[in-house]
């Protein structure tokens, strides 16, 4: 891997939960580094901080309610900066992703049109907002006593929709953690389904909103008590299950015990 960012070609960038000290050393180099800068909406504005003053930074954010940018005009811009132009090198190109580009992002169509139009591209992974929030409070994801496996699942599909229904069929695993990214605001209608699908009642459920940001807020409840709980703005990320014990001696962010 060459330390330095490179002509015409387009780095697909994991820019972790928010917290600019928890970028990787490539990403925080390549922000500093790179021509043009494609960000999604939840990359925070302490870490575009850390972009060369020279770059050209381009939002490609698509958020409810607000202006939305296609898919296809994405992949658009990533061609277009980094293709040759009048006999000169392409731009170097950095999308830049929340969290880990290959979680739960479209980095797979985005890797399907580079690859199209012979656009060189690397892939730099990312803390993904699951092991941030579990890491700011203080709890595992899996316990040799109470969970052996982890799931990661999302509410929204194809064309933002969301989805209630659990994103596997039968009942759900024993002995698990369940993280589930944008689970969308019925939480209610969330956790009758994943209590339709055997999840105990009383299982703990934290609800992360906007994790490791200066704005966190954490929302430390049941699954049975999870539609009726004080939970903070988008994003929003649930952790269930019995290995999740939060540290709610924390006094660095609002905490809400519903």
């Amino acid at each position: 891997m060459n330390s330095e960012s490179q002509p015409g070609t387009v780095y697909l960038v994991g820019a972790g939960p928010g917290d600019p000290d928890l970028l990787t050393l490539r990403a925080a180099h390549l922000l500093r580094t790179c021509d043009v800068i494609l960000p999604d909406d939840l990359v925070s504005d302490e870490v575009l901080d850390l972009a060369s003053p020279t770059a050209t930074i381009i939002p490609v954010g698509k958020r409810c309610g607000q202006p939305r940018i296609t898919q296809a005009e994405i992949h658009a811009l990533m061609i277009h900066h980094a293709r040759p132009k009048n006999g000169q090198p392409g731009s170097s190109v950095l999308r830049l992703k929340s969290g880990d580009p290959l979680i739960f992002g479209r980095a797979g169509e985005e890797i399907a049109a580079l690859r199209e139009a012979s656009i060189p591209f690397e892939i730099v992974p990312g803390i993904t907002t699951a092991f941030a929030a579990a890491a700011s409070l203080l709890t595992p994801l899996t316990d040799r006593t109470a969970a052996s496996k982890l799931i990661l699942a999302t509410a929204h599909h194809a064309e933002g929709k969301v989805d209630l229904t659990p994103s596997w069929s039968g009942a759900f695993p024993e002995h698990s953690t369940l993280v589930i990214y944008m689970p969308g605001r019925n939480f209610a209608a969330l956790a009758e389904d994943l209590m339709h699908s055997g999840i105990a009642p009383g299982t703990p459920c934290v609800a992360v909103s906007k994790a490791t940001t200066r704005d966190q807020q954490v929302t430390a409840t049941t699954l049975e008590k999870l539609g009726t709980a004080h939970v903070g703005p988008a994003p929003v990320i649930l952790l269930i299950g019995n290995a999740i014990q939060p540290d709610l001696q924390l006094n660095q962010h609002p905490i809400h015990l519903d």
